[in-house]
Order: C-alpha cells, then sequence, then structure tokens
C-alpha cells in the first residue's frame, strides 16, 4: 500500500508544481497584455482569464488538496518521523503559502487588477524552483545530506536563476 500511495503523492505533487509554474506564466502574460491597447487586450485579457480559472481551479487546486492528504498518510504509514522530514515539512508549509500568495494573485488578475509588473512575477515564481529543488534533495537524500552543501548549493541556484532573469529583461528591451 505504501508505494502506490507514494507514487500517487509524486504524481500529484506534479501536477501541482506543473501548475504553479504555468500559473504565473500566465500571469505574467495577463500583466503584459493589460498593457496593451484596443481590442487585442479585451481579447487576450479574456483569454487569459479563462485559461488561468480552468488551470488554477481545475488541476492545481485539485492537486495541492491530494497532495496534501496522500503526504500526511505516506508519513502514517512510514510510522516514524525522521529529522529530514520534520526540516521538509517546514519547507512544505512555505510552499503551502507560496500557493495561497498565487491565489491572492490569481483573485486579484481575475478582477482586472494587475500589482505586480511582468518583471516582478517572473522572480517570484522562480521561489516555486527554489522550493522545488530544496523538497525534492530533503526527500532523496533524506539524512545523507550535508546541510553546508545543500545551502551552497541552493544559494547557487538562486544566483543564477536571478542572472538568468536579468539576461533575459536585457534581452527583452534590446531595441530590435
Amino acid at each position: 500500500m505504501y508505494l502506490y500511495i507514494k507514487a500517487l503523492h509524486i504524481i500529484f505533487i506534479v501536477t501541482w508544481f506543473s501548475g504553479m509554474f504555468y500559473i504565473v506564466r500566465l500571469f505574467i502574460y495577463s500583466t503584459e497584455a493589460a498593457e496593451k491597447t484596443g481590442p487585442e487586450r479585451q481579447i487576450l485579457v479574456d483569454q487569459f482569464r479563462i485559461m488561468s480559472r480552468r488551470l488554477w481551479l481545475g488541476i492545481t487546486w485539485p492537486s495541492a488538496i491530494l497532495t496534501l492528504i496522500l503526504g500526511p498518510w505516506i508519513w502514517i504509514l512510514m510510522g516514524s518521523t525522521p529529522h529530514w522530514l520534520v526540516v521538509k515539512l517546514v519547507f512544505v508549509l512555505i510552499l503551502y503559502l507560496y500557493h495561497f500568495s498565487l491565489h491572492i494573485i490569481y483573485r486579484e488578475q481575475q478582477k482586472g487588477i494587475y500589482r505586480f509588473s511582468s518583471q516582478k512575477l517572473r522572480i517570484w515564481n522562480e521561489l516555486a524552483t527554489l522550493l522545488l529543488f530544496v523538497i525534492v534533495f530533503l526527500a532523496s537524500v533524506k539524512q545523507a545530506m550535508s546541510w553546508v552543501f545543500g545551502l551552497a548549493g541552493i544559494l547557487s541556484l538562486a544566483v543564477v536563476l536571478m542572472m538568468a532573469i536579468r539576461i533575459y529583461k536585457k534581452m527583452r528591451n534590446k531595441p530590435k
């Protein structure tokens, strides 16, 4: 039973993360569409609103809920709480807080409120990437993980991601 529950848990983690990564892309596209003028603006904004609603409510939220059900079920089947799991659960809590922050942005954009620039949304999207790396490494490497190496790795990844965002911004703003 344990392996079947674990497999389902992993599947719903994948679909949940896919939804979180893509919803921010839709937020970015919606924000950029809202900056346009004329009929193109309304057509794009309406389309991205529909796409966001279907993704967020049809895939991302159900996946987050099923992940939340299956994770503790695995924990119960494990019968213990190793140290690495406690640390992982802290990052999972942060991930759910991130998910709720996306829900706030989703609700605002559904009402036509665009508080964040596309650049800020690109940066915010990378928090999910960092959390994914931390959680997967904790779940895979477990107690064999070096905290110094792990922290250095995640900080290095954060620097690389921020540099990539800056390079992308320069490329986008380059005159054609």
